[in-house]
């Protein structure tokens, strides 16, 4: 259980410490974008990244399993099955 939460404490913190610097890469800054906007593309930054970290952190920590169910589960429950669909990880029975 200790592992779990370390793996999500290191990748919440490295992907909001990381969408900053993609949305300068992109020339976004809260100097040339209404707060609201800017916060909401930060938000939306950092969604993707912190799904590739989590599952390439969990798996750096031997629980790759766990995350990559974990990911696939939070896409289909954020209507993005689709996204699970593309890398092989078909829905299970219901």
């Amino acid at each position: 259980m200790a592992v779990i939460f370390v793996v999500f404490a290191i990748t919440g913190t490295t992907a909001s410490f990381l969408s900053k610097p993609i949305l300068t890469w992109l020339g976004i800054t809260r100097d040339n974008l209404h707060p609201v906007l800017y916060w909401t593309l930060y938000i939306l930054i950092i969604l993707p990244v912190y799904k590739v970290l989590l599952v390439t952190i969990g798996t750096i920590f031997g629980q790759h399993t766990f995350f990559k169910n974990f990911v696939f589960k939070m896409l289909r429950s954020m209507k993005l099955g689709f996204i699970a669909d593309a890398f092989g990880n078909k829905k299970r029975g219901r």
